[in-house]
C-alpha cells in the first residue's frame, strides 16, 4: 500500500513536471535583432540597391514589414535606451548619447540607463526566459550599467558605441574590449566581430532549445570604423567608391550573420515558436557612405532620415506572411509586444509602448502621437501631419501622406495646425525630466540642418 501511494505520488510529480516542462516550451523565443546606422534605401525590403540581403527579406517574406516604424531617438544611445525600457528615455533623464559634458547636478556616475529603469530582460527573466545581450551596449560603461546587472544572463560584447571589427592592434580602453560575460577577450583572438557576434548568437540558441530564451542581437554594422573581410568586399568589386564597397560588404555580411541565426533556429527546430523582431536603430549616417533614397536628413535629425527605420517582425502561425502595415509604430511597442508573446502582464502605468499584436489585426491606429526631443531640437507626428520645433528658427511642418521628403514646410499656410501640435508637444514636455548629460557636439549642428535651405546629401553629411 505504502509502495502504491509512493508510485502514485512520483508519477503526479512527474506528469506535473512534464505540464510544467510543456509550458515552459510553449512560450515563444524571442529574438530582437539590431542593425547600426544604415541606411533606410539599404535594404531590400524598403528599396533596390547594389546590397543583396536575402535573409532580411525573407523574414519580410515570412512576416510583417512596417512602412511607418520610428525609433524614439536619431542617435545611438538614447534609441536604444528607449527601446530597451520601452519608455521614452527623455522621462529618465537620457536625452543625449552618452557623454562627460554633465548636465548641474549630475556626475559621471549618473551617465547611463538609469538603474531604476527596468529593461526587456528584466521582465521576460522575470517571466522565466534565459537572457543574453551580445553585442554593442552603449548604456554606460561603469559597473552597474554592465548588461549583467540590467537583467541579462549572459553577456557577449562591448561597453561603448563602436570599436574596431578586427583585433586592436595598439592599446584599447576598457570600453572598447569585447567582453564574454566577466572576461575579457584577447584581441589577438578576434576574428571578424559580426561573425562573432553571429556565432555567440548561434551557440546560445544550441544552448537553449529546450527553455525560452531572450536574445538582444545588437550588431555594431553598419557603424563605423569601415571595416570589412576581404572575402566579402570582393563581391562587391563593382562599386568604384571605396567607402560605399566597404559599407556594402559589411551590410552584406551582417545579412548573411542573420541567415546563420535562423538557420540555427530551423536545425534545433525553434523557427515556429520564434518571435523575430529586426529594426535599425537610427538613420543612414552621414559618414558611412549609406542611403536613406527618398527620405530627408540623416542620423541626428528630426528628419525622417534621422527617425523613420527598416523594421520588420516574424512570428509563424501569430503573424500574416508578407504582410505590410502602414501605421506609425515606434521602437517603444517591441517590448509590451514581446511580453504579450510570453503570456506575460504588460505593465502599461511604466511604458509608451503597445502590443502591436490587436492592431496588426483591426483598424485601428497603435499611436496618435509620437514624439521626439534631443537638445534644441524637437518633433511631433500626429496622424499624417508632423512638426520640427528648433529653437529660434522657423517652425517646420509637413504633410507626410502627401510629402515624405518633406521639401514643402506649411507653416504658414496652416496656423491652426502649428499650434494644435505645439501644444501636443508642450504637454509631452511636461512628463519629461532634464537631460543629466548633454551632447559633446553641442547644439550648433541640430539647429543648422534643419534649415529648409540645407538640401542634398552632400550638405547633410557636413553636419553630423
Amino acid at each position: 500500500m505504502i509502495q502504491s501511494k509512493k508510485y502514485f505520488l512520483l508519477t503526479a510529480i512527474f506528469l506535473m513536471w512534464q505540464v510544467l516542462a510543456f509550458a515552459q516550451q510553449k512560450k515563444p523565443n524571442i529574438i530582437l535583432i539590431i542593425s547600426d546606422d544604415a541606411g533606410y534605401a539599404d535594404f531590400e525590403t524598403y528599396s533596390k540597391n547594389e546590397i543583396p540581403t536575402p535573409n532580411i527579406n525573407q523574414l519580410a517574406k515570412e512576416g510583417v514589414t512596417f512602412t511607418n516604424a520610428y525609433v524614439t531617438a536619431s542617435v545611438c544611445a538614447p534609441s536604444r535606451a528607449g527601446l530597451l525600457t520601452g519608455r521614452y528615455q527623455q522621462r529618465y533623464g537620457f536625452e543625449h548619447n552618452t557623454s562627460k559634458k554633465l548636465a548641474p547636478g549630475f556626475t559621471m556616475e549618473d551617465v547611463g540607463l538609469d538603474v531604476k529603469q527596468k529593461t526587456i530582460a528584466d521582465d521576460l527573466k522575470a517571466n522565466g526566459y534565459r537572457t543574453i545581450a551580445i553585442g554593442k551596449w552603449h548604456q554606460g560603461v561603469l559597473d552597474k550599467y554592465f548588461p549583467l546587472q540590467r537583467g541579462f544572463d549572459e553577456f557577449y560584447g562591448f561597453k561603448e558605441g563602436h570599436r574596431d571589427f578586427f583585433g586592436y592592434k595598439t592599446e584599447r580602453a576598457d570600453a572598447f574590449a569585447l567582453y564574454d560575460n566577466n572576461n575579457i577577450v584577447p584581441e589577438d583572438k578576434i576574428t571578424y566581430l559580426t561573425d562573432m557576434l553571429t556565432g555567440k548568437a548561434i551557440d546560445f540558441i544550441d544552448r537553449n532549445k529546450s527553455n525560452p530564451f531572450f536574445m538582444y542581437l545588437s550588431y555594431n554594422a553598419v557603424h563605423t570604423p569601415l571595416q570589412a573581410k576581404q572575402s566579402d568586399l570582393n563581391k562587391f568589386s563593382n562599386v568604384t567608391d571605396k567607402n560605399r564597397r566597404t559599407y556594402d560588404a559589411m551590410m552584406y555580411n551582417m545579412d548573411e550573420g542573420i541567415g546563420r541565426v535562423i538557420e540555427a533556429l530551423r536545425k534545433n527546430n525553434l523557427e515556429d515558436n520564434t518571435l523575430i523582431f529586426f529594426i535599425n536603430d537610427n538613420g543612414g549616417a552621414t559618414n558611412n557612405a549609406s542611403d536613406n533614397g527618398w527620405l530627408r536628413g540623416m542620423k541626428g535629425s528630426k528628419w525622417e532620415g534621422g527617425i523613420r527605420v527598416a523594421f520588420i517582425m516574424k512570428w509563424p502561425q501569430h503573424i500574416r506572411e508578407g504582410s505590410i502595415y502602414n501605421k506609425p509604430v515606434s521602437s517603444l511597442d517591441i517590448l509590451p509586444t514581446s511580453l504579450a508573446a510570453a503570456g506575460a502582464h504588460i505593465p502599461y502605468e511604466r511604458l509608451d509602448g503597445v502590443d502591436l499584436f490587436p492592431y496588426l489585426k483591426n483598424s485601428k491606429t497603435p499611436h496618435q502621437n509620437l514624439f521626439w526631443r534631443r537638445g534644441a531640437a524637437a518633433a511631433v507626428r500626429s496622424g499624417n501631419w508632423k512638426l520640427i520645433r528648433v529653437k529660434s528658427d522657423p517652425i517646420l511642418l509637413f504633410n507626410l501622406k502627401k510629402d515624405v521628403s518633406e521639401t514643402h514646410n506649411l507653416a504658414n499656410k496652416k496656423p491652426q495646425k502649428v499650434k494644435k501640435l505645439l501644444k501636443k508637444l508642450s504637454k509631452w514636455e511636461e512628463g519629461l525630466t532634464q537631460p543629466h548629460w548633454y551632447s559633446s557636439m553641442g547644439d550648433d549642428n541640430q539647429i543648422k540642418k534643419h534649415r529648409m535651405e540645407v538640401v542634398g546629401r552632400e550638405m547633410e553629411r557636413q553636419l553630423p
